[in-house]
């Protein structure tokens, strides 16, 4: 997998992005730009014609469903339509579909579009903390809206529990195959998954602490303005536990000496919105535990992406050991 994004695989997607951007009422004389590529690709679709751009996503094959992306943008209209966040709105084609495809190497490719919204990503240092009381509200709005809504029919997300995350079938590859993970390192982080399995089973998956979660509030997914606080990039979303949003909100941190800070930020904004249990704090470092595992294996299984290079490809696994010895050493 290491080639899947060179140069020229991207600009198939680009002028592929760049062929179904007519649907959505696009001149020709649009541009399509690259803007980001994690699990898929997103583009910058500048039309001189418009006021403002347009966001194509290019979904990565083998990973959602058309019902999957389908159920994604029926979550992001209903939390906008109550105006339970700032998002970006999902934008029809001229025939009223949320989604265009083309094909790519024999396979469909879906797109979505968005509207545009100003802002830039949160600076990963110690002033975050008031950033994280806001995300803490944020977050707590998102999981009150679960907990309340009657999805549509046919509504599918992926489930992410112990299973599907650090464990048998885990949707994003095994921590197993950490890059660099020694067999001493897989037998640390064997232990370190055993402790989390227990933790979570004894936590339990009831509907007060497990449901739809946006599950990748990372900084890479918000967007401050200076004078509100956006999220973005839904493609995750699924079903979890509630506390599993913070953790994936610090994700590529865990090592920052501030971590302690954001997760107090977090946890006050979430109680100015909504109850959040002494025991429901207490397992946040669990779940930041467990992503941190994930995403070992995310990188080994993306490795070509720049979110796997950035974050040091072999050397995040070392970090991985750090934080599973601090953990185990915390009981």
């Amino acid at each position: 997998m290491g080639a899947l994004y060179d140069d020229d695989f991207l600009d198939a997607l680009r002028r592929g992005a760049a062929a179904v951007a007519p649907q959505w009422g696009l001149s020709p004389r649009t541009e399509v730009t690259l803007l980001t590529i994690s699990e898929n690709a997103t583009f910058r679709a500048d039309d001189p014609e418009r006021p403002e751009p347009v966001i194509l996503r290019v979904h990565r094959p083998n990973y959602h469903t058309r019902e999957e992306i389908d159920s994604e943008l029926d979550w992001i209209e209903a939390l906008r339509a109550e105006r339970i966040v700032e998002a970006p709105e999902p934008l029809r084609t001229t025939d009223g579909a949320r989604l265009a495809e083309f094909a790519h190497d024999g396979e469909p490719r879906h797109v979505a579009a968005f509207a545009f919204l100003p802002g830039a990503e949160p600076e990963p240092d110690g002033r975050l903390a008031a950033g994280f009381a806001t995300l803490g509200e944020i977050s707590a709005r998102l999981h009150g809206h679960a907990r309340r809504w009657a999805a549509p029919a046919g509504f599918a997300r992926k489930v992410w529990d112990f299973e599907t995350t650090i464990g048998a079938r885990p949707h994003w590859g095994s921590w197993r195959d950490g890059l660099g993970l020694t067999a001493e390192g897989r037998a640390t982080l064997a232990r370190c998954a055993a402790a989390i399995g227990a933790r979570v089973a004894a936590y339990g998956a009831g509907p007060d602490r497990f449901g739809l979660v946006h599950a990748d509030l990372r900084l890479a997914n918000l967007l401050d303005d200076g004078e509100r606080l956006a999220v973005i990039d839904f493609d995750d979303c699924g079903f979890g536990w509630f506390g599993y949003d913070f953790a994936a909100a610090v994700s590529f941190l865990e090592e920052e000496p501030f971590i302690p800070d954001l997760a107090a930020a977090w946890v006050e904004g979430y109680r100015r919105v909504a109850p959040l249990s002494a025991e429901d704090e207490a397992m946040l470092p669990a779940f930041v535990m467990l992503r941190r595992l994930m995403l070992t294996a995310w990188i080994a299984t993306h490795a070509e992406t720049p979110t796997a290079r950035e974050a040091g490809l072999g050397a995040y696994t070392d970090g991985t050991l750090r934080l599973a010895d601090k953990f185990l050493s915390q009981g």
